[in-house]
């Protein structure tokens, strides 16, 4: 399975319009080679260098959705409305949807992990990160991820 994105290369900066300092929306993600026995998807986006890459003390939640469908190809840019069935979680902002890079110190890295369920998930409400690996424990049958990078002033 594989996930990038046409806003960034893999490694490569994420531009201001995905930030804080931009318009803060989501990048533009595609996805490829969903296993067959793939019943849905999951994304989690996150910055394990908050606050500061030299001394990272937590890992920051930025966007968390699941029950994608399988034969969604991938997100568009600043998406505004999901795909039938899929559903949000909460990042560190105590809220659903994108929350782009706003780092307060460094260039931190930005996952993007996609992961194929071999279920869909029942109704979370809005899970967490935390409670959301819980469900899906048991159920990954592959995984991909993009790593893009973030300095403020970039």
């Amino acid at each position: 399975m594989i996930i990038s994105s046409k806003a960034f290369p893999p490694e490569g900066s994420i531009p201001k319009v995905h930030t804080c300092e931009g318009r803060n929306v989501s990048p533009e993600l595609a996805w490829d080679r969903v296993p067959a026995a793939a019943r849905s998807l999951v994304l989690i986006v996150d910055d394990p260098d908050a606050p500061d890459p030299a001394a990272p003390r937590t890992i920051w939640v930025h966007w968390i959705l699941y029950n994608i469908p399988v034969d969604c190809p991938g997100l568009p840019e600043a998406v505004s409305s999901l795909p039938p069935g899929c559903m949000g979680g909460v990042n560190d902002w105590q809220r659903t949807g994108y929350g782009g890079p706003c780092p307060p110190i460094g260039r931190h890295r930005y996952f993007h992990k996609l992961y194929a369920l071999d279920i869909v998930l029942p109704d979370l409400g809005r899970p967490n990160k935390t409670q959301l690996e819980h469900a899906m424990r048991g159920h990954v049958i592959a995984e991909a991820q993009l790593i893009g990078t973030y300095q403020k002033g970039d």
